[in-house]
């Protein structure tokens, strides 16, 4: 009678380490496919943020004829007009890092774009909108340019309608 006691205890023991090995992977799994859609997310996040500073630069560089801003102030509220123009609503920090994004300046030194510091690997490898083809099989996020490059004027690409926001002074 108290061999089988023994057994049964053996039994139990190795049931219980089976639930935990089990839950244990359970967990792993659970924590590995959130961190996939968080940074998923901020993936998102961050071509949507990017996308707005390059349409915050084309919009300078259109209202300016020609020129990069010298910096980001002012596309927040651009000095050479008596009312207030801003070209983007707010500054973004970049969704990967939590910093500030990486600026890209030209021979001048003015900035024409801006991108990401961080060295992490992309999910998305393709299907990008035409302005971001060249993202299409990128290592890493600080591959992901937001440049704005003016059109050729002897294309037919048509022009984007975008105008500065305009706001009366207080």
């Amino acid at each position: 009678m108290c061999r089988i006691f023994q057994n049964q205890r053996g039994v139990a023991l190795m049931a219980v380490l089976i639930m935990v090995v089990i839950m244990g992977l359970g967990a792993g799994i659970v924590g590995t496919t959130w961190k996939t859609k968080v940074q998923r997310s901020k993936e998102q996040e961050l071509l949507w943020r990017g996308n707005q500073y390059r349409k915050a630069i084309a919009s300078y560089y259109r209202v300016t004829r020609a020129t990069y801003p010298p910096n980001l102030e002012v596309l927040e509220r651009d000095p050479r007009f008596l009312q207030r123009v801003r070209h983007i609503r707010r500054f973004f920090k970049d969704p990967i890092t939590g910093t500030d994004f990486v600026l890209i300046r030209d021979a001048s030194g003015t900035i024409t774009g801006v991108r990401s510091s961080s060295n992490l690997e992309p999910f998305k490898k393709d299907g990008f909108p035409h302005e971001y083809a060249h993202f299409a099989n990128c290592k890493r996020y600080s591959e992901w340019e937001f440049v704005y490059k003016p059109e050729n004027r002897n294309t037919a690409v048509p022009s984007t309608t975008e105008t500065p926001l305009q706001e009366s002074l207080p």
